[in-house]
């Protein structure tokens, strides 16, 4: 079983950049790809970024490409996100994912406050 675990949350500054951390906890099926989704109260779940593991080839939401960049450090089996820039609009619980064989499997979330 794969367990993500995200850190790095906090509250930040317009304009202050944070560096968000999952840890792929466990062992088993292969993973696919890992990725980003953000939620803000009352909204949707919505897709930030995804990285393949191996290539490292990457995928973003026109809303954060240029500010926030994923990258991996397989040995690690961690998955950053890198947000630079940060506006109050980014305010949001961020989850990230990794995606099995057999679907996604989902960490619990890590609270991010855009806030002066």
């Amino acid at each position: 079983q794969v367990l993500p675990v995200e850190s790095g949350g906090g509250l930040v500054q317009p304009g202050g950049s944070l560096r968000l951390s999952c840890v792929f906890s466990g062992s088993g099926p292969t993973i696919l790809s890992m990725g980003w989704h953000r939620q803000a109260p009352g909204k949707q779940r919505d897709f930030l970024a995804r990285i393949a593991p191996n290539s490292g080839s990457t995928l973003y939401a026109d809303s954060v490409k240029g500010r926030f960049t994923i990258s991996r450090d397989n040995a690690k089996k961690t998955v950053y996100l890198q947000m630079n820039n940060l506006k109050p609009e980014d305010t949001a619980v961020y989850f990230c994912n990794a995606l099995l064989p057999s679907g996604y499997a989902w960490g619990q979330g890590t609270q991010v406050t855009v806030s002066s």
